[in-house]
């Protein structure tokens, strides 16, 4: 059997000729920790060890998937967000760095009311409501979903996360779960991918995660209608509504607020410059 750094150099030769290999060595050492359920720190102070033969069988069966285009986070079955640990299948999106940004904008506004109900549209694996609940503890946190199995995803990232007490959650389309309640802050990081992209995208996305959560029509803003006056509805006068948004969908989102009555409309954009988030006020 291979020692652990020539494992790790096998991996990288292999996942090199794929459709990551910008990040082949990391991810052949993220699989090795993953199989032998150890840390970087681990793998590098035994890097002359020997890998165990069973390891080695499943460690050459996951680079395979991964070298298909698999997400590193469905093999692995885990990513972080947030700073936190969240469980992600192939019913749900893995939580992308960008929509950390659409967390701190929500942290950030929350701070205007003393007990602020959030609810979270389209929850997926849960990672943004968990998030917020674990940093708000004031606040009342309610997550609605489409998909039975996203919400199982997300319930069970709130128990790891020992949040399950802090978060509602409800089945259903958009803010239907919640007739009649309102909110302080409706967030949401909806499909927004245009049907015409979808060719564009790459493989790890397309091919394994759930298109219910990627595309959002023609023009990728189908559920920005429905959701931003659904929305306008259930918030409270002086609420605020927060948006991750696609590249180039900044002004056509700006006019859809502005026409559902949304003020003091703003956009917060990514590292790259590139508006991320929407955020504006019900009057």
């Amino acid at each position: 059997m291979p020692s652990l750094t020539s494992c790790i150099a096998k991996g990288t030769v292999r996942l090199g000729t794929g459709p990551h290999a910008d990040r082949a060595r990391m991810d052949s050492e993220l699989l090795l920790m993953h199989v032998l359920e150890r840390n970087r720190a681990w793998l590098m102070a035994h890097g002359d060890d020997d890998v165990p033969e069973d390891a080695w069988g499943k460690f050459v069966e996951l680079l395979e998937r991964r070298y298909r285009g698999e997400p590193i986070q469905h093999i692995t079955g885990e990513c972080e967000f947030y700073g936190l640990p969240f469980r992600v299948t192939r019913d749900v999106l893995v939580p992308r760095p960008d929509t950390e940004h659409l967390v701190e904008k929500v942290l950030e506004l929350a701070q205007r009311f003393d007990r602020p109900r959030i609810l979270d549209v389209g929850t997926g694996s849960g990672a943004i409501a968990v998030s917020l609940a674990d940093k708000l503890l004031n606040a009342h946190v309610t997550a609605t979903d489409l998909s039975e199995s996203a919400l199982a995803v997300a319930r069970e990232n709130a128990e790891r996360n020992q949040l399950e007490g802090r978060v509602r959650f409800m089945h259903g389309d958009l803010l239907a779960p919640v007739a009649g309640e309102q909110f302080e802050i409706v967030v949401s990081n909806p499909p927004y991918v245009p049907n015409t992209d979808r060719a564009l995208i790459a493989v790890e996305v397309r091919e394994y995660e759930p298109a219910l959560a990627l595309f959002g029509g023609e023009d990728g803003l189908d559920i920005y209608r429905r959701l931003i006056p659904a929305a306008h509805a259930a918030l409270v006068s002086g609420g605020f509504i927060a948006l991750e948004i696609g590249f180039t969908q900044a002004e056509s989102i700006e006019r859809l607020l502005e026409s559902n009555g949304f003020r003091n409309i703003e956009f917060t954009p990514d590292l790259q410059g590139i508006p991320r988030v929407a955020s504006a006020m019900r009057r």
